[in-house]
């Protein structure tokens, strides 16, 4: 089975995880949805994650599901989110993908996060520091859940 791992991220925290997830399924091709879109052709096994800001995930993420949603339905179908929320991970789901698309998926994991200080902006490290007390660099992102998110696809 064929797998291909897309992402759309901001400073950096979804390309990350895409990585993780790709080091433990042999032969997983890794596509940043910024660089337009791709054919599905091929992929038994697709994943989509997105950082979120806001409590969106991002334009290119968006863009891509609702450009190819017929055809995500017909795949083995993985959904991650990210970001340094500690909950609110199924609102996140629910406001940000299409309830037909969330009935078809086989997994779905919000998965932590990045905050890097030195890759966000003056505005962004305000918000940050406002929202979730971060001011320094903070990784969240929880291996045990990717490896369970891994072994969903898998099966």
């Amino acid at each position: 089975m064929k797998t291909i791992i897309l992402y759309a991220t901001k400073h950096g925290a979804a390309a990350e995880i895409a990585q993780r997830i790709a080091d433990k399924i042999e032969g997983t091709g890794i596509y940043n949805l910024k660089q337009g879109n791709l054919s599905l052709d091929g992929y038994d096994n697709v994943i989509i994650g997105s950082s979120v800001y806001a409590g969106m995930i991002r334009k290119e993420a968006k863009t891509f599901i609702s450009q190819n949603i017929d055809i995500l339905k017909n795949k083995k179908l993985g959904l991650f989110i990210c970001g340094l929320s500690v909950s609110g991970d199924e609102e996140f789901f629910k406001n940000n993908f299409p309830a037909e698309l969330l009935e078809a998926i086989k997994v779905k994991s919000f998965l932590g996060g990045i905050f890097d200080p030195k890759k966000a902006n003056a505005f962004e490290r305000f918000i940050i520091k406002l929202v979730s007390k971060k001011s320094i660099y903070v990784d969240t992102i929880d291996n045990s859940k990717i490896e369970q998110f891994v072994q969903a696809i898998k099966n």
